[in-house]
């Protein structure tokens, strides 16, 4: 029990956590993204759509790997 006055501790989850889910979000966000931006622009096919998606993925993945 915790007398009055006293802050009682409360878990808390480590910040590399939310970091990499934040990452995670940014990559498959860009991914997706892209691919359905080039899409609705009239790619040849889905594929190409997807390559552009792939071209913003690593794009992504180079920003997160220089901001940390």
């Amino acid at each position: 029990m915790v007398a009055r006055g006293e802050l009682e501790a409360r878990p808390t989850s480590h910040p590399i956590v939310h970091r990499t889910a934040r990452d995670l979000i940014v990559l498959l966000g860009a991914f997706a993204a892209a691919t359905a931006i080039a899409a609705a622009f009239g790619a040849a096919n889905f594929g190409t759509a997807l390559s552009f998606g792939q071209i913003a993925f690593a794009a992504a993945l180079v920003w997160v790997l220089l901001t940390r």
